[in-house]
């Protein structure tokens, strides 16, 4: 096995931070979503995996898929999203199974609603005060991290 170099201090301060600067973020984008219209972020998550649906509908184990999350944390969300008029169970395949999901008219408002605002509070907060090197070099780090955590 390789031997791995140590982390420096400068680069341990480096990582805090960044990790810092991305768990703020995403607190404050999420507690936008939250003050100004009333969802969660994985509510937000649902409704607009959904709104990009053909119908707005799924079955439940392709959202659980699409979402990478476990079956249950989904069946957790939509339950919660049902009682709050957001989303619709509703038969899918031949059994006649409740194993589909759609939005509810409500549920579509909100998340017509939701995706503006959450679009101008990712631009406020991430993009305005990018230049555009910076904007190429996060997207550049972003690939090489993705491609080489995938791999």
């Amino acid at each position: 096995m390789a031997e791995t170099s140590a982390v420096t201090p400068e680069e341990w301060d480096l990582w805090e931070t960044w990790m810092r600067a991305q768990r703020l973020l995403v607190q404050e984008v999420d507690r936008c979503l939250q003050r100004d219209f009333g969802i969660s972020k994985a509510e937000f998550t649902v409704l607009v995996t959904l709104r990009k649906a053909p119908g707005h509908e799924m079955r439940v184990g392709d959202l659980a898929e699409s979402l990478a999350w476990e079956k249950s944390r989904v069946a957790h969300q939509l339950t919660r999203m049902e009682k709050r008029g957001f989303v619709r169970r509703i038969e899918s395949g031949a059994s006649g199974r409740r194993t589909g999901i759609g939005l509810t008219p409500k549920g579509l408002r909100a998340v017509k609603d939701a995706v503006h605002g959450h679009a101008d509070n990712i631009r406020r907060f991430f993009f305005d005060p990018l230049t555009p090197d910076q904007a190429a070099a996060i997207r550049a780090w972003s690939e090489e991290v993705i491609d080489r955590v995938e791999r």
